[in-house]
């Protein structure tokens, strides 16, 4: 076992005090469609697996696998897996309802003996390291999280694959539409809870803009309001709208009204269920757009005959969940803390003409770009690479 301080204990024990579910996950093109449900979410008991198969659990907090977005997304990498498979294998799914990293941890703990292998995902589930320390046998699937000890020290361990994704890359494509979309000059981005994954949202978004003024004749300015200003696990003020937490509907749609009537008619919404709010915010306005995020949510958008989403950015995670789970098969597995970049073509944005309103000049700049950030040419700025908003390689 390999134990690193990166953050310390304090830090982490700040940042797991709520639930994340920052919004969804996708392709970075346009994702596969979602195989049908094989199992029923929240605690449902699946079929008994043939002698070769395998049995899954999924566990989430505090959302189900049928949330729509972040859980569901790694359900379906599941699903694929198991239909690829030819349907031998099982999954069922787990649900710990409070949001609560140590409720989370001990769901993980109740069931890890009945398993083959969890998935688990959210940065709630951060604190799984010594369970699975002490089951060397099982195999983790860890998603947006690595995972740490009784401690809070950050592990890496051999039974363990954790993912973590560099969403300021999904971020700054999110950035560069708003920028060269907005008829306003304003715009905005919604985050739930300052965890890392949303701040790299966050400043990759502004990154974006920056990039597009700078580079693409935008002038677009990124508006935010003090009084939601976020605070990160390192205690530090990274400005921002935040809605304090990933499950508040009202105050997502406060925010996002106060957002509009100062000007913003295009907003970056990676806020998990709170972002609901601001969706209904920009569908009451009427002349709003917004930007979905981890998965394509052009569904979500549906606003009479018209649709609010203008794109959606995208984070790989039912594909690198299925790759783990044929490596288990294949022998190929290997445990360790990754992050995930465009270049396993693990962030992007939705390229499907059906999933999103941006115009074809503004398609064609966010697919320029695409090549810059995949081979380091453009790294935006996210919580902790060292890079700001105003200035990051490539701008």
């Amino acid at each position: 076992m390999k134990v690193s301080k990166k953050i310390s204990a304090l830090a982490l024990s700040l940042a797991l005090t709520l639930s994340l579910a920052a919004c969804g996950g996708g392709s970075a093109t346009t994702p596969a469609p979602a195989e049908s449900k094989a199992a029923e979410p929240a605690q449902s008991q699946a079929a008994e697996p043939a002698a070769e198969g395998l049995k899954i659990a999924i566990c989430t907090s505090p959302n189900t696998v049928d949330d729509g977005s972040f859980n569901e997304d790694n359900y379906d990498g599941i699903l694929s897996f198991i239909a690829s498979r030819g349907n031998i294998d099982t999954v069922t799914a787990n649900q710990e309802p409070t949001g609560d990293p140590a409720a989370a941890a001990q769901l993980a703990g109740d069931i890890v003996a009945d398993y083959d292998i969890l998935v688990c995902t959210g940065f709630q589930f951060a604190g799984i390291g010594t369970l699975a320390a002490d089951n060397p046998d099982k195999k983790f699937i860890l998603v947006d999280s690595f995972p740490t000890d009784s401690e809070g020290n950050e592990v890496s361990l051999d039974n363990v694959y954790a993912m973590q994704f560099a969403e300021n890359e999904s971020g700054f494509f999110a950035g560069i539409a708003a920028a060269l979309e907005t008829q306003t000059g304003k715009v905005a981005v919604v985050n739930g809870v300052a965890y890392p994954s949303n701040v790299n949202y966050q400043f990759g978004f502004m990154s974006g803009v920056n990039y597009a003024n700078k580079n693409l004749g935008a002038n677009a300015e990124c508006v935010e309001i003090a009084s939601y200003a976020g605070t990160d696990v390192t205690g530090a003020n990274v400005g921002g709208n935040y809605t304090g937490n990933f499950g508040d509907e009202a105050t997502g749609k406060v925010l996002g009204q106060a957002l509009i009537q100062e000007g913003c008619d295009i907003i970056f919404v990676a806020a998990g269920a709170s972002g609901n709010g601001v969706f209904t915010a920009a569908k009451e306005a009427g002349n709003v757009k917004v930007i979905g995020c981890d998965v394509d949510q052009y569904a979500d958008g549906v606003n009479g005959s018209d649709n609010i989403i203008l794109t959606s950015v995208l984070k790989n995670m039912a594909i690198n969940v299925e790759r783990q789970l044929n490596a288990i098969v294949d022998g190929s597995f290997q445990g360790g803390n990754y992050t995930l970049q465009a270049d396993t073509d693990s962030t992007g944005f939705v390229t499907n003409a059906e999933s999103h309103q941006c115009s074809d000049a503004t398609m064609k700049a966010m697919n320029d770009a695409y090549p810059l950030v995949k081979d380091g040419t453009i790294v935006p700025a996210s919580n902790f690479n060292g890079n700001t908003p105003a200035e990051f390689p490539g701008l």
